[in-house]
């Protein structure tokens, strides 16, 4: 934030800007049009069907604030702005769409609605809630998935580094979307055979990761019995969901998890730290779907409510956490 107070008031106010600018360059693939060559504006407008004007004036302010950068007047790509590249490792281009999405766009100008009521402005928006919405817009739903895939590539290493998977013989990950955090554990335990669980439609498009260790099992987990295993992963699964609906996900756990089993949670921890961090921005981005980011402590109160203790909190380089609970 600035100095003076009146500025620091004109960039929050105004601050809605910056994002849309970041969108914007994520969906006319600026980023990728541009190589290890520093580029004119005008090649970069020509390349994604753009305004050379207006686009110098949208990089710039991106460029202020670390994505691309101007050198003698032409464009070069920064750390930043590589991660909006579709052929990086670990691209972040579609998570960065996702947030500019015309549905999570319009319910973000409703966030007053929950700060007035509690309740999801998303579910005012969309009928059907953010979720309903995604299963009837295959190609919105496919940037979605595309972006979860690709966080949880920036994640998976730094939570195979931190934690030994090799002591359990059936792994099973809850909601696991296209299953890339549970065919790298597996990788790592030989030893052990995985069952992926996830709603139907999520589990046909990945039909083709089946395997003699891979199993695949539709079904919904607030409904639907939860196969029993060793290890049950949910991974940023509880912090879409309020305290009603995880504990209805976790009880589902408990009643499928055998006593010897373990469960963990891989969630970005609130903070106490009052300054600015990503897990209080997307606390209010979990807001307005119906979510929440949560404390340690308020995990610990989810699991023993659930049928479960706490047993130890395992960082990551990866900003997210592994909570590891037992049932009791």
């Amino acid at each position: 934030m600035a100095e003076n107070p009146v500025e620091t008031l004109l960039q929050l106010a105004a601050g809605h800007y910056l994002p849309r600018c970041l969108h914007a360059v994520a969906n006319l693939g600026v980023a990728d049009a541009l190589d290890n060559t520093p580029q004119p504006v005008a090649a970069l407008a020509e390349a994604t069907g753009s305004d050379p004007a207006a686009l110098d004036r949208v990089l710039r302010i991106l460029s202020a604030n670390g994505v691309f950068e101007f050198r003698e007047g032409r464009i070069a790509h920064t750390a930043e702005s590589l991660l909006l590249r579709t052929d990086h490792p670990r691209s972040m281009r579609s998570l960065v769409r996702i947030f500019g999405l015309p549905a999570f766009w319009a319910s973000v100008g409703e966030l007053e609605y929950s700060i007035r009521t509690g309740q999801p402005c998303a579910d005012k928006v969309l009928p059907g809630g953010i979720w309903g919405y995604l299963s009837g817009h295959p190609a919105d739903s496919r940037i979605f998935d595309e972006a979860m895939a690709g966080k949880a590539h920036g994640q998976i290493e730094g939570i195979i580094k931190v934690y030994d998977f090799s002591i359990f013989s059936t792994i099973v990950d809850i909601g696991g979307g296209r299953g890339h955090l549970l065919q790298s554990v597996l990788s790592e335990a030989p030893q052990a055979s995985g069952v992926l669980f996830d709603l139907s439609h999520v589990i046909q498009q990945v039909a083709g990761i089946a395997s003699d260790r891979l199993r695949l099992q539709p079904g919904d987990f607030f409904n639907d019995e939860l196969p029993p295993g060793d290890a049950y992963l949910l991974m940023e699964v509880i912090h879409d969901w309020d305290d009603v609906a995880s504990m209805k996900i976790l009880k589902s756990v408990r009643r499928a998890a055998p006593s010897h089993s373990k469960v963990l949670l891989i969630e970005a921890i609130l903070p106490d730290d009052p300054g600015p961090n990503w897990p209080r921005t997307l606390d209010i981005a979990m807001l307005a779907i119906g979510g929440r980011q949560r404390t340690l402590a308020e995990y610990s109160e989810l699991c023993c409510q659930c049928g479960f203790a706490m047993t130890r909190a395992i960082g990551t380089d990866a900003g997210v956490s592994i909570l590891e609970a037992i049932p009791v």
